[in-house]
């Protein structure tokens, strides 16, 4: 099921916790994810989700 197939979802707070888990999870039901963070745990969030087969920035 990919309820956010062509959308994109910017998530705040992407770089870890619930933020990051958001992002995770927008980007396995298809979201183009922009992850938001003024930390060094965006990059990682980032390469989860490109990992995982997902499309985030």
């Amino acid at each position: 099921m990919a309820r956010f197939h062509d959308k994109s979802i910017i998530v705040t707070g992407a770089g870890s916790g619930i933020g990051r888990a958001a992002a995770i999870l927008f980007a396995a039901e298809g979201g183009r994810v922009i992850v938001a963070d003024k930390t060094e745990g965006a990059d990682e969030t980032v390469a989860l989700i490109a990992a995982a087969g997902g499309t985030a920035k």
